[in-house]
């Protein structure tokens, strides 16, 4: 690597895994991905780090893998930001204008100001915000109102808030690390990056990360951010009701799960059974198809019901032309998305990160590398921006405006096996 080429470091902090990603732009405008590390995740409980020793080394290892795979130091990162009580809020603001004057650049970044200081729940932050609709004189449903005359502006915002010891935590572990976090970044906002398609985004689209640990749903209309919400359980609480609905060890419920489960009990064949090996001399069990994805659709059609709760009272299921995207390592199960459109009555597909402008091994084309992947082209396209900002005289800057950049920038927001094969038998 060219000593001051510039690389873009992401790192995605889960339930189940941490992902380390480093990469650069190459001479046709591309994200080569030139290091990657992963690690089992410790200290971190549905996506929030909860002991600062475990999470550490588990960060530690991952980004130490990334460095020693492309022979560098990651300086700063980008990174994911989640939690359960990660909320939305909706909020409108109105600013009075001279009479016969037009709304410029200014009067919009006024009402930006006052939204960053609304009063909120204590103990939590404003992590983004996302404008909606402008309002001019009772004329409603406008997207840019500057260059237009009027006397009252008003806009509608959605703010994202939660806890600001999310934050704090996750800065404690890179912190020890010797590592700057350069941005934090939602991490639905983050896999819709590279997950969704601006079409999809415009025509309403619901966004479902089914993860191990949470579920993370985000809707999208108008190229607007309009919700975000996230559910308290995600894949592990399947692989825990196989174990005790098997009564097997837990490493053998993921195993069965990942390689012979599916997520509707009336697709699952009536005559194949898997052989468990018994437990210290204990007897073999034998597990039906059709048993296991029974215990699997239970669980999988409340955490489907729960996220429709959550589109019904976003207001937003009226405005869903494209329908759901599931992703997330969940989403890899068989017949998911029968399920999810028997359940919802929407259009349903399954999403995979687009790597058109991403180089890489062929295996992180795979949603459980969606948010990853989101990461490092934010952390690329924004450090891109930048240099380029950098370089245009004052007079290219002020023409583009305030409003201009904000509008970009919403709008891009966009297998465990048995240890001894033997050890399962299929028939």
């Amino acid at each position: 690597m060219a000593r001051n080429e510039q690389i873009f470091a992401a790192v995605d902090i889960g339930s189940t895994k941490i992902v380390a990603l480093v990469g650069k732009k190459n001479e046709e405008g591309k994200i080569e991905i030139i290091g990657f590390g992963q690690s089992m995740s410790q200290g971190i409980k549905r996506g929030v780090v909860l002991n600062i020793d475990e999470a550490y080394a588990a960060i530690s290892e991952a980004v130490r893998k990334a460095e020693d795979s492309f022979g560098g130091d990651i300086e700063q990162v980008y990174v994911n930001l989640t939690g359960q009580q990660m909320k939305t809020i909706g909020t409108k603001i109105q600013k009075y204008l001279v009479p016969g004057s037009v709304v410029s650049e200014e009067d919009v970044a006024q009402l930006y100001e006052q939204v960053a200081h609304i009063p909120i729940q204590e103990g939590y932050k404003i992590y983004q915000i996302s404008p909606q609709l402008f309002t001019i004189d009772n004329e409603a449903g406008i997207m840019n109102p500057v260059g237009i005359t009027g006397e009252k502006l008003e806009a509608s915002f959605k703010v994202f808030i939660a806890p600001d010891q999310y934050e704090l935590s996750v800065q404690k572990c890179f912190d020890r690390a010797g590592i700057r976090v350069k941005k934090m970044v939602i991490d639905p906002i983050a896999s819709s990056e590279v997950i969704l398609s601006e079409d999809e985004k415009e025509a309403g689209v619901v966004l479902l990360d089914i993860g191990g640990g949470t579920t993370k749903m985000s809707v999208y209309h108008e190229n607007v951010l309009c919700y975000l919400s996230v559910i308290p359980f995600g894949g592990n609480v399947i692989t825990h009701d196989i174990k005790e609905g098997c009564s097997i060890l837990l490493r053998q419920a993921e195993s069965l799960k990942t390689q012979f489960g599916q997520a509707m009990g009336d697709f699952a064949p009536e005559d194949r059974v898997v052989t468990i090996p018994g437990i210290s001399g204990w007897e073999p069990k034998e597990i039906s198809f059709k048993s296991l994805a029974f215990i699997i659709q239970a669980r999988m059609e409340e955490i489907v019901d729960a996220f429709y709760f959550q589109l019904e009272n976003s207001g937003c299921l009226d405005n869903l032309g494209a329908g759901i995207v599931i992703t997330g390592g969940t989403s890899l199960m068989t017949n998911l998305n029968q399920l999810v459109k028997f359940r919802t009555g929407l259009d349903v597909r399954k999403g995979v990160p687009n790597m058109r402008s991403i180089m890489a091994n062929s295996d992180m084309e795979d949603p459980r590398f969606g948010t990853a992947l989101g990461l490092i082209t934010l952390a690329a396209n924004e450090e891109d921006g930048t240099r380029k900002t950098v370089r245009k005289k004052k007079k290219k800057v002020s023409e583009e405006g305030f409003f201009s950049q904000v509008k970009k920038q919403v709008t891009r927001q966009v297998t465990m096996f048995f240890d001894d094969d033997q050890d399962t038998e299929m028939y």
